[in-house]
């Protein structure tokens, strides 16, 4: 077992009790309060991870960061998609973009992406 994996698990979990995006007059939100099941999935894919780090299985370690990475890039992609979506009723498209505009990333998704990427290129012993 390498600790920098398990830092790398670590710094996942962590990550998801960030600010991953604000909103204005709500405040910062973290993947619990972006979706609950979006956080059971992050927490469920670190687990995986985890497992692959207790029981030595590089494959599993590798095959959870990845899921992990493109799970990330594709919450970041609803986020901007459901802040596009939920301006939809204003009719001109400018005024759309710049309104779903306000809706901004923060820094958690830095040590997501961090994390997971300590999990991908971790060595192997």
């Amino acid at each position: 077992m390498s600790n920098v994996k398990w830092l790398g698990c670590i710094t996942v979990v962590a990550g998801s009790f960030l600010p991953l995006v604000h909103v204005p007059i709500l405040g910062n939100w973290n993947y619990w309060s972006l979706d609950n099941r979006l956080a059971i999935i992050c927490w469920t894919l670190s687990g995986l991870a985890l497992l692959g780090i207790v029981l030595n299985k590089n494959l599993l370690l590798k095959v959870a960061s990845i899921a992990l990475i493109l799970f990330f890039a594709f919450t970041i992609v609803a986020v901007k998609s459901k802040a596009m979506d939920s301006f939809g009723f204003v009719f001109v498209k400018s005024l759309q973009k710049t309104l779903a505009g306000v809706v901004k990333l923060r820094w958690g998704w830095f040590v997501e992406f961090a994390g997971a990427l300590i999990l991908l290129l971790a060595p192997k012993k």
